[in-house]
């Protein structure tokens, strides 16, 4: 089979196609074969090394693939072969073949496509934990999304919308903005030509929001946590700004305010009944049509360097997938 390989850290010119051996489960896995494999923010880190937790070379990025199960390890029951599912790897997705435990595959319904299926396990599994289990989201309650356009964005306008909130989502162009208005935003703010703080006021009628997502970091962490409500829930989900920021500790002090880590990556491998609950309910709501992942670009695998450097300049709205 083909796979892509990283063999030494860099960006995604450092890496190769290349044939390597079919892969074997080892008990509690499962083989796919890959049909779609979306592309997330942590890909190009895990290339560069600057991870949370890195494979050792050679391996394969991309961490979330859509394919049919073509082999499994002892004990696995949940999936047999010739089953369409999707599975969170962590990475190896960028292949062919692509190996995952048993516990973090799951049937997709009969009618999502294989590149819907790739882009809908990481961003919408992380926003529905960081939005219904770290922040406990309540209709009616008010919900601000920083780095709107993108994977995580797109996914936590559309499940806040489902779950009731009022949406007030933050890009950098007009263009995504209206984006962000199709996937059903109710405000917009481009924040690189308005005071952030005061226009969340402004559209809060002084309350600030209830929940903030903020998969970006950087410059405006401050001012977007300074626009947050009294028992406000600041949820840390990412730094895709590249600058992890700090903040004065007295600002969540004197809104009874709380700083919520949001790592899916921890959920899913720690928690992976809690974690599959979660996923049987993002399926019913992709089968019965009320979720559907935004994608962007299709990249055929072979050009792997083209899709992660188009990740990387930050021109996505929704999702990028590579298909086999």
């Amino acid at each position: 089979m083909k796979a892509v390989l990283c063999k030494e850290y860099g960006g995604p010119e450092r890496l190769v196609l290349e044939d390597v051996p079919s892969l074997v489960p080892k008990p509690n896995e499962v083989i796919i074969g890959v049909k779609a494999c979306g592309l997330n923010f942590p890909d190009n880190l895990i290339i560069q090394g600057k991870y949370q937790f890195q494979p050792e070379f050679p391996f394969s990025p991309g961490g979330e693939v859509a394919g049919v199960v073509i082999a499994q390890g002892e004990d696995v029951r949940h999936v047999q072969e010739g089953d369409h599912v999707v599975a969170g790897t962590s990475w190896g997705g960028l292949a062919e073949e692509a190996r995952s435990l048993a516990s973090n595959v799951y049937k997709i319904p009969d009618n999502l496509e294989m590149e819907q299926a790739a882009g809908c396990l990481m961003t919408y599994g992380t926003a529905y934990h960081a939005l219904v289990d770290r922040a406990n989201l309540q209709a009616g309650e008010s919900v601000l999304v920083l780095g709107a356009s993108g994977g995580i964005g797109s996914a936590s306008i559309q499940l806040a919308k489902l779950l009731g909130a009022r949406v007030v989502a933050c890009a950098s162009t007009e263009d995504k903005l209206a984006y962000c208005r199709s996937l059903g935003a109710d405000e917009v703010i481009h924040y690189t030509e308005v005071d952030l703080k005061t226009r969340i006021k402004e559209l809060t009628d002084g309350k600030g929001v209830d929940i903030v997502v903020d998969p970006v970091g950087g410059k405006y962490t401050e001012e977007a946590f300074r626009g947050i409500a009294r028992f406000g829930r600041y949820l840390v989900v990412g730094f895709a700004a590249g600058q992890i920021p700090k903040i004065s500790l007295n600002l969540p002090l004197l809104k009874s305010a709380s700083l919520v880590g949001v790592f899916w990556g921890s959920f899913f491998r720690n928690n992976p009944e809690e974690n599959r609950k979660n996923v049987s309910q993002l399926m019913q709501w992709f089968g019965e049509g009320k979720l559907e992942v935004p994608i962007d670009k299709v990249f055929p695998l072979a050009n792997f360097e083209m899709a992660l450097n188009t990740l990387a300049n930050k021109e996505v709205k929704g999702k990028i997938v590579l298909v086999t």
